[in-house]
C-alpha cells in the first residue's frame, strides 16, 4: 500500500461549561465524582532467561559459558521501576516453570536431559519437566532456584506490579520428572494403565506394545552434531506416548512437537468426551457458580493434577496465568481449573492462548478465561495492512464483530511465537510499527502486551540455533542486541541506545501511559472510517478513523499506516458523533497529549471537521 497514516485526537470535558473561539457558549456534560473505574491493563512479556543477559556473543548453538543467561536476580528494583516507568501493569515472566534443559545440573538432583527429545541446548519453556519447581538456569545458586523465584515475586510486588507465569495444560516434557512434588503428588502418569491406549484417569494416551523412535530429518541434527553422551539418536520411551500436537505416532515428525507427550483430559481417541458436561445456561453464571457445580463431581486425573499445580503458585503470591495452547483442551477443564483459581484469587488474571474465533466465547464464557489472544483477527489483519496485502478498512468490522468480548481479547504486535514487529518479515523498521502500535493499543478496552525489546526495535536478527531469525530464540542462549543497550550493564537507563531508539521508546511510554489513564479507553468504539471513505477528499484507501468516548472523554483516531506518504485532508466527524458528544457549534483548540501540537475541531451545522497533516507513520493524542 502507497499511503497509509496515524493520529489520535483526545477530547476531554473538564468542566462543566466550554467557549468556542467564536464566543459561542458550548454546554458539556457536568463532570461527577465516581467511584473507581476501569482502567487498561498492560502486559510486559519477558522471556526471563534473555532479559539480564549481557554477553554479546551470540555463537550459534553457544553454550551458557559462551552466550551467556540472564537471571531472577537480574531483575533488580531498578529493572522493575523501569518497566513500571513504560506504562505497565503486569509482568509475564516466560519460561519460568523447570523444562528441559542440556546443562549438567545431576549435583543438585537434576537428571540429564536428552538432546534428542530436547529443542536447542536451552530447551523449549513450553517442554515443562517439573511443574512444582523453576527452571535452574535462571538462578545464581540452582539449588536455591525456587527461593530466588520466591523473592522476584515479592519485588515485582513491591514495585507496584503484578505477576504472571506460563502453565501449559496440553502437553508436558517426554520425561517429566517431579523433584519437590508436595505430599501427596504424583508424577504424571505415575498410575497410567500403559497396555491400552484410552483410559479416563490416565494421564497420557498410548501406542501399546511399540516403542518411541526420535524423529529424524537430513537437515537437522540435535546441538547441530556436537557429541553428547546421550545424543545417540534414541529415547527410551516404552510404550511410546501420542506427541503433544496430538501426532498417534510411535515416531513422529521432525515438525511435530516431539519434544513433548500429549496430556489426556478425558478425550477418548475419537473425541467423545468422558467427564460431566457444564449444564445448558452455564455460559452466564459467574465462577462461583461453576466452582459449585464442580464440587463432588468424579473428574479425570489431569484435571485434579493441573489445578493443584496453578493452586500452588497462586499461593506462591503468583497473579496469573498465561496458558498455552488453551483451545487443544476442553473447556469443561478450564470451568473447572479457573473457577478453582478464581476463588482463591478473585483478581487472578487468566489469558489463553486461542486461535479459533468460533470457539472465543466458548472459552471466555464457559471456560471462565478473563482474556484470549486477538491474533488470527486484529493482529492478522494489522500485519497484511503494513505489508500491503489489505486495506484496513475490515478492522471495524472486526471490531464489531467482537462488540460483545472485546475486552477480552488482548491486542499485541510481539510476541515469543511470532516474528518481531521491527523485523523484515514483519513491518521492517521500528517506525512503520508504530501506526500499528496506537491503532493495537487504542481500538479496544482490551488489555496491550509488549514483548521486552520491542520498545527499543528489537528486529530478531540473531541465529540462535534451533529456528531460524525474525522471532528471538526461544529455545537458545542468546543476547537481545537492542534490549542489551537498554540495559547498559544493568543499569537499566538505557545509556547505550541510539537515537533512534530512545525516541522509540519514548513514544511506547507516552502511548501506553496514556492508554492507562485514558477513561475514554475503557469507553465505546465507533467507526468513522466509512463515512470519511465516501465523503473526504484526498482521504486516502490507507486511512483508517474511530472515535473512542465516555461521558467525560472523548477521542478520534485517525490511522495512517503509511511510511513514505503525508496526508492532509479535512477530517470528518459526522452528526450522530457530535450529537452524543453534546457538541455545539463552535471551534474546539485541542492539544497532542503525546508531543504538545495544536489543532482544530470546527462544528458547523452538526458535523465537525478537522484539517489534519500527518507526516509517514506519525501519531497524535489530541485533548480539548
Amino acid at each position: 500500500m502507497k499511503t497509509k497514516l496515524l493520529i489520535l485526537i483526545a477530547i476531554g470535558c473538564t468542566g462543566s461549561m466550554a467557549f468556542a473561539q467564536n464566543n459561542t457558549q458550548v454546554p458539556m456534560m457536568k463532570k461527577v465524582e465516581v467511584g473507581e473505574q476501569p482502567k487498561k491493563t498492560v502486559v510486559y512479556q519477558v522471556f526471563t532467561r534473555l532479559f539480564g543477559n549481557k554477553n554479546t556473543t551470540n555463537k550459534p548453538w553457544g553454550t551458557i559459558e559462551e552466550n551467556g543467561v540472564g537471571k531472577f536476580n537480574d531483575f533488580t528494583d531498578k529493572a522493575l521501576q523501569e518497566i513500571k516507568k513504560l506504562g505497565v501493569t503486569y509482568i509475564w515472566y516466560t519460561g519460568v516453570p523447570h523444562h528441559d534443559v542440556i546443562r549438567d545440573y545431576t549435583k543438585y538432583g537434576i537428571s540429564n536431559d536428552d538432546p534428542d527429545v530436547v529443542k536447542g541446548r536451552a530447551g523449549s519453556p513450553y517442554a515443562v519437566k517439573d511443574y512444582y519447581n523453576v527452571n535452574p538456569d535462571l538462578a545464581v545458586d540452582p539449588a536455591k532456584r525456587l527461593e530466588e523465584f520466591e523473592a522476584l515475586i515479592s519485588r515485582t510486588h513491591k514495585n507496584k506490579l503484578k505477576v504472571i507465569i506460563d502453565i501449559v495444560p496440553n502437553h508436558i516434557a517426554r520425561n517429566y520428572t517431579g523433584l519437590t512434588n508436595p505430599k501427596g503428588v504424583k508424577d504424571f502418569g505415575a498410575d497410567d494403565n500403559t497396555s491400552v491406549e484410552y483410559a479416563r484417569d490416565n494421564n497420557f494416551y498410548y501406542i501399546p506394545n511399540t516403542r518411541f523412535e526420535v524423529p529424524t530429518s537430513k537437515d537437522y541434527k540435535p546441538l547441530n552434531g556436537e557429541a553428547n553422551p546421550l545424543n545417540d539418536g534414541r529415547f527410551q520411551e516404552f510404550p511410546a506416548k501420542w506427541t503433544g500436537n496430538g501426532s498417534r505416532l510411535a515416531k513422529p515428525d521432525i515438525n511435530d512437537w516431539y519434544e513433548t507427550v500429549k496430556v489426556n483430559y478425558g478425550i477418548r481417541p475419537d473425541g467423545s468426551k468422558d467427564f460431566p458436561l457444564l449444564p445448558a445456561g452455564f455460559e452466564t453464571k459467574d465462577y462461583k457458580a461453576h466452582y459449585e457445580f464442580w464440587q463432588g463431581k468424579d473428574v479425570p486425573s489431569s484435571w485434579k493434577k493441573f489445578r493443584d499445580i496453578a493452586l500452588y503458585w497462586i499461593a506462591k503470591g503468583v497473579d496469573g496465568f498465561r496458558y498455552d495452547m488453551a483451545e487443544m483442551v476442553p473447556v469443561e477443564f478450564w470451568s473447572y481449573m479457573n473457577s478453582a483459581i478464581k476463588m482463591k484469587n478473585p483478581n487472578a488474571f487468566l489469558l489463553a492462548e486461542v486461535y479459533n474465533p468460533k470457539e472465543y466465547r466458548n472459552y471466555i464464557k464457559l471456560g471462565k478465561m478473563d482474556y484470549l489472544y486477538d491474533k488470527v483477527e486484529t493482529y492478522d489483519h494489522l500485519k497484511a495492512v503494513i505489508q500491503g496485502n489489505a486495506l484496513p478498512d475490515p478492522l471495524t468490522e472486526i471490531q464489531e464483530s467482537m462488540g460483545d468480548i472485546e475486552h477480552h481479547m488482548l491486542h499485541f504486535l510481539d510476541n515469543h511465537d511470532e516474528q518481531r514487529l521491527a523485523s523484515p518479515e514483519f513491518a521492517g523498521t521500528p517506525e512503520k510499527g508504530k501506526p500499528l502500535m496506537v491503532v493495537s493499543a487504542t481500538i479496544s478496552s482490551s488489555p496491550t502486551m509488549v514483548y521486552f525489546g520491542q520498545e527499543v526495535g528489537e528486529a530478531g536478527h540473531e541465529k540462535g540455533g534451533f529456528g531460524t531469525r525474525s522471532r528471538t530464540s526461544i529455545f537458545d542462549y542468546v543476547g537481545v542486541p537492542s534490549h542489551q543497550r537498554w540495559m547498559n550493564g544493568g543499569k537499566f537507563d538505557g545509556g547505550q541506545l541510539t537515537p533512534k531508539e530512545k525516541e522509540l521508546r519514548d513514544f511506547y511510554s507516552r502511548l501506553l501511559n496514556f492508554t492507562l489513564n485514558s477513561e475514554a479507553m475503557v469507553g465505546k468504539f465507533q467507526s468513522i472510517q466509512e463515512v470519511n471513505r465516501k465523503e473526504t477528499a484526498n482521504y486516502d484507501p490507507g486511512l483508517y478513523s474511530y472515535v473512542r468516548f465516555t461521558n467525560h472523554e472523548k477521542l478520534i483516531v485517525v490511522a495512517n499506516f503509511s511510511w513514505v506518504t503525508t496526508s492532509e485532508f479535512d477530517l470528518k466527524l459526522p452528526k450522530d458523533v457530535i450529537s452524543k458528544w453534546n457538541l455545539l457549534d463552535g471551534s474546539y483548540t485541542v492539544k497532542d497529549q503525546l508531543y504538545g501540537s495544536s489543532a482544530v475541531l470546527n462544528v458547523a451545522n452538526g458535523v465537525g471537521t478537522m484539517k489534519l497533516k500527518v507526516k509517514p507513520s506519525e501519531s497524535f493524542i489530541f485533548k480539548l
